[in-house]
């Protein structure tokens, strides 16, 4: 370690230099250094520089452009957003009218309905009532056949002799079926006249 010391204290004395402050270096050196110094920084401008300048024009003109893009990507999603909207509350509101008629139209049908189910039961209801009359007409006038042929009977056992007159008869039996009406109107307290009473 001791031989290491010295031989750099010799090389230091034999440079014979020892007033020169390390720290500054020679002119020679200096104006080397800033010569290349200033080279470089002229090349760096010339060449460098620009290259650097034309990237970075590029790159964000790429950037804006994304940007660009991006908005009016944007704009139109936006702008698609509210066309579907629309056509969703414009689809809302159509299924709400046609809901709307639906129900309408149905309470119509129901009306019909009802109303063609009333006339039906009513004609029905006629057809029956005129059914029953026609029943009752026949059934009277075969009521009316039948008490005529057994007032007939009866007349004729009771006066005796065979009533032949069709005129006779009828009148019998007019007689006859008044008679039942009366008793039946008077709930039985008067006697029904005598058949042939008349004359």
């Amino acid at each position: 370690m001791n031989a290491s010391a010295t031989v750099i204290l010799l090389a230091a004395s034999e440079s014979g230099h020892s007033d020169e402050n390390v720290l500054i270096p020679p002119l020679s050196e200096l104006l080397i250094g800033t010569l290349a110094f200033g080279l470089l920084v002229a090349f760096f401008f010339w060449k460098i520089r620009p290259q650097i300048a034309k990237t970075y024009a590029q790159r964000t003109e790429r950037i804006e452009g994304g940007i660009a893009r991006a908005e009016a990507a944007q704009r139109e999603a936006q702008a698609l957003l509210e066309q579907y909207r629309a056509q969703l509350a414009e689809a809302r509101t159509e299924a709400a009218r046609i809901r709307d008629d639906a129900h309408t139209e149905g309470r119509q049908i129901v009306e019909e309905l009802r109303a063609s189910a009333q006339r039906e039961i009513a004609e029905i209801k006629e057809r029956a009532d005129a059914q029953l009359l026609a029943d009752r007409a026949q059934i009277v006038a075969q009521v009316r056949r039948e008490v005529g042929v057994i007032a007939i009977d009866l007349a004729s056992k009771i006066v005796g002799y065979q009533v032949e007159s069709t005129a006779t008869q009828a009148r019998l039996v007019d007689d006859f079926i008044a008679a039942l009406d009366n008793s039946a109107e008077g709930a039985g307290s008067t006697t029904p006249t005598p058949v042939g009473s008349g004359g």
